[in-house]
């Protein structure tokens, strides 16, 4: 959980440092596995590791809109920062910034209209997994709709955060 006291570059950075081990465990972990199947306790501390990358993601992101909330009188803040970027001919961060939120509503929802427009998305930033291109034999266990392991996911994901933010405080400033 995020502390209250911090702003919202510490706990961007906070973040980023427990993600970073997060994916130094996923490495470590696919690493020892070799292609492999694995064994049930590599098995399980892989899925352990990818759903605090997963949690992580969810948090940051939720974190930056309700600290950043303040900037739009109301209504869904991801919409209408996304509309401010394009108006500010910023397509291509609002473009990231849609992505991500659509992103973490299939993280946090799984299966629906975000998870729809991403597997749709010609240009997406992500691994959206398919669900009926699942194995059987995998149909079982839990399967994340997005991977999140891929390298770049939460790097793309505090970069778009960050610069978010830093257009966000720079208009209110001036």
């Amino acid at each position: 959980m995020m502390d209250d006291s911090q702003n919202l570059l510490e706990l961007v950075a906070t973040a980023q440092t427990n993600a970073k081990a997060s994916e130094n465990d996923i490495s470590e972990i696919l690493k020892l596995m070799d292609g492999q199947n694995g064994s049930d306790v590599q098995v399980e501390e892989l899925r352990a590791a990818t759903v605090s990358l997963e949690l992580l993601a969810v948090d940051i992101f939720s974190v930056f809109e309700a600290r950043m909330q303040h900037h739009f009188r109301r209504g869904p803040f991801s919409r209408k920062l996304r509309a401010l970027l394009l108006e500010a001919g910023k397509a291509d961060l609002a473009d990231r910034v849609h992505h991500y939120y659509l992103a973490i509503n299939v993280l946090k929802h799984g299966k629906g209209a975000s998870y729809r427009e991403l597997l749709n998305a010609p240009n997406s930033l992500f691994v959206v997994k398919s669900t009926k291109d699942t194995p059987a034999e995998e149909a079982h266990t839990p399967v994340s709709l997005l991977d999140v392991t891929v390298p770049g996911f939460f790097d793309g994901l505090i970069s778009t955060i960050l610069d978010a933010y830093h257009f966000l405080e720079k208009r209110s400033v001036s």
